[in-house]
């Protein structure tokens, strides 16, 4: 059985502080509240202009190992 990881992130539009499974990162996705759409990203680990997939996938690979040891 597998459990989906989350990380919590600001609705830019609304201000709703809202779960995002990890598997959405650097993706588009819409607030349920207000409908706003956003890319989710991990406030922890923004990514940088200069290496944006490289910071995200090292972001995704640590919170899933995480979860493997939780």
């Amino acid at each position: 059985m597998s459990s989906a990881m989350f990380f919590v992130q600001q609705c830019p539009t609304c201000g709703r502080r809202l779960r995002v499974c990890v598997e959405y990162l650097g993706k588009t996705i819409q607030c349920r509240h207000c409908r706003g759409t956003f890319v989710a990203r991990d406030p922890d680990n923004s990514p940088s202009r200069s290496d944006p997939e490289g910071v995200l996938m090292r972001r995704v690979e640590e919170l899933l190992a995480v979860g493997r040891h939780a």
